[in-house]
């Protein structure tokens, strides 16, 4: 299809997607009422070697850090960091449950560990960020250590999580243009596919799309038609009755050079009104000199005599 088509669907259907527009976008607010607000804290935790301080000790260090601290970042959700902290803070959870609410990510290139909480409480957000920065400077501290030793590494809490003064989740407006977007497009998706699987033909252009044949002429709805059908004698002038003199004009070009010439009219259904078509061209041929010999072949509902205000009857 072409993009003119495609312009005509949506605006047959504009009242659809409208109405998916607006689901979508109430569907979105009333999620966002009913979902409990979450809060997130953050913690840094910075990680930093134990050795000399030559240039080659420090480059040696650097490059020995960046290498741990992936590591280092994935014991942030393990039981061994997260127990304690249930522990400290009497959390009414499970390390599992714990985990699935805090996140811990290295930046590329550097030697820092970011460590996030989230929480319906604000307080206990910001607590759990902290006491997991904690716990991992412990846990790193006794794993690493070898006996007497004590471990190369060190880590240092240098940003301390804040109660965040706002709700992460739910973003309204996120959710609200993600509800509006959601819901055109099943919108114009549903018009575009009742478009596809709708094969009434209501209009020349649907016709045309599925006859090679011409398009002779069209004659426009009228209400009124049953009470006054032959238009052309009653209402010369009416855009109808124009309507009926430019399917007589078009007619006389078919076949231009032969002498008897006979059409015939139907309909696919019944009531379409090839009785008061075949009238109204009849007279509008006769209006411009021709001889006419109108057969009404309908021999169900026959409705001609009815017209012309003559006896039926053989």
């Amino acid at each position: 299809m072409e993009l003119r088509e495609y312009i005509r669907i949506l605006r047959a259907g504009w009242v659809l997607i409208v109405v998916m527009a607006l689901l979508g976008v109430a569907s979105a607010a009333v999620f966002s009422i009913l979902s409990k607000p979450q809060f997130k804290a953050s913690a840094q935790v910075f990680v930093s070697t134990q050795s000399g301080g030559t240039v080659q000790d420090l480059v040696q260090g650097n490059t020995f850090t960046q290498q741990r601290v992936k590591t280092y970042a994935g014991l942030v959700t393990t039981p061994i960091v997260l127990l304690p902290v249930i522990s400290n803070l009497h959390l009414a959870t499970t390390a599992d449950e714990l985990a699935k609410q805090v996140t811990a990510s290295a930046p590329l290139d550097t030697t820092l560990i970011q460590i996030s909480a989230t929480s319906p409480d604000p307080v206990r957000s910001a607590d759990i960020a902290n006491g997991i920065s904690e716990s991992l400077t412990n846990v790193v501290q006794n794993i690493e250590s070898t006996g007497s030793q004590s471990a190369p590494v060190k880590l240092t809490r240098v940003t301390q999580a804040d109660v965040p003064s706002a709700p992460v989740t739910p973003n309204v407006p996120i959710n609200v243009a993600l509800g509006l977007f959601v819901g055109l497009a099943l919108g114009i998706g549903a018009a575009v596919l009742r478009h596809t699987l709708d094969n009434r033909v209501r209009s020349e252009r649907d016709v045309a799309a599925i006859s090679p044949a011409p398009i002779l002429g069209g004659i426009t709805y009228d209400a009124k038609a049953q009470k006054r059908p032959l238009i052309v004698q009653d209402d010369p002038r009416s855009p109808r009755a124009e309507a009926f003199r430019t399917l007589r004009t078009n007619l006389q070009f078919i076949d231009v050079g032969g002498e008897a010439r006979s059409f015939v009219l139907t309909s696919a259904i019944e009531s379409e009104g090839k009785s008061s078509t075949a009238s109204n061209l009849a007279i509008a041929l006769d209006n411009a000199g021709h001889k006419v010999i109108v057969v009404d072949a309908d021999l169900r509902r026959p409705k001609l005599a009815l017209y012309m205000g003559i006896e039926g009857a053989v």
